[in-house]
């Protein structure tokens, strides 16, 4: 994907690794396959989330695909240091399966959708190798969701610099809400869409380190040398907010994120 947003750094492999862990019970609690069943993870990145996945479902077998070879070199030596036995990895175009009609029992897909031109094209090439009864699971965030205290009208349009960076790559970062309308244009019957909203204030000092210092402000300050060059904010706006950021973090401050979760079944 020559168009993802945050890039191929070292450091966004860490921000992707430390946004999995912070996120693992509240977006994969509940994802659980039968014994036998073949996923597939469409976009798997690093890696991030193949791990968690697999190792939560020991007994189902995972095909985590993706179109960059360096992501995919980043994901085997995950799946290797992680001792899973029940994950291939296989260099493919999410839009264009060489799987046959029918074919996975599950589909997993998360944070891929908001990084694509046609959310729709993808959904429908899912739709094609998922077997009639089978499942889908999308999971996307939405920047539009987030918000903080205290309030800052510069965080604000620092977040507001990411989104226009991202749709002008053909993507969207305001996805999540989307995702209702999406899987049922699609034609996944039995859609259901359930809000994961992640807090965070001094009393949980895991999630403010892991999630509103290494994921998101780490994220949105991944994006300053091009927002700047742009002239979609000053560089005085952008320096406000990372400072304002600071406070949002500190021990007066909170942060909140939602994160949206949809299901869905393909009826034949």
């Amino acid at each position: 994907m020559n168009d993802y947003v945050h890039g191929y750094s070292s450091s966004e492999t860490e921000r992707l690794d430390d946004q999995a862990q912070v996120l693992r019970r509240l977006l994969h609690h509940d994802v659980r396959f039968r014994e036998g069943a073949k996923v597939l993870e469409a976009g798997c990145g690093t890696g991030a989330q193949t791990v968690i996945l697999a190792g939560n479902n020991p007994a189902a077998h995972f095909v985590a695909v993706d179109l960059s070879e360096a992501s995919l070199r980043e994901a085997a030596a995950s799946v290797s240091a992680h001792g899973l036995t029940n994950v291939s990895l296989e260099r493919q175009d999410i839009f264009e399966l060489r799987y046959p009609d029918n074919y996975f029992d599950h589909i997993f897909c998360c944070f891929v959708l908001e990084h694509l031109p046609d959310p729709n094209l993808a959904l429908q090439e899912f739709k094609r190798v998922l077997k009639a009864g089978g499942s889908i699971t999308v999971i996307e965030g939405d920047h539009g969701s987030f918000f903080c205290h205290p309030p800052s009208e510069d965080i604000s349009a620092a977040v507001d610099c990411l989104v226009e960076l991202q749709r002008q790559k053909g993507g969207d970062a305001l996805i999540g809400r989307r995702l209702f309308p999406l899987l049922s244009a699609a034609g996944f019957a039995s859609v259901q869409v359930s809000p994961r909203t992640i807090y965070a204030d001094d009393s949980l000092p895991e999630v403010v380190n892991g999630f509103s210092k290494r994921t998101f402000i780490a994220m949105v300050a991944g994006i300053e040398d091009e927002a700047i060059e742009q002239q979609l904010i000053s560089t005085q706006r952008w320096r406000q907010a990372m400072a304002d950021f600071n406070l949002a973090v500190g021990s007066e401050g909170t942060f909140c994120y939602t994160f949206f979760k949809a299901v869905g079944s393909n009826s034949g």
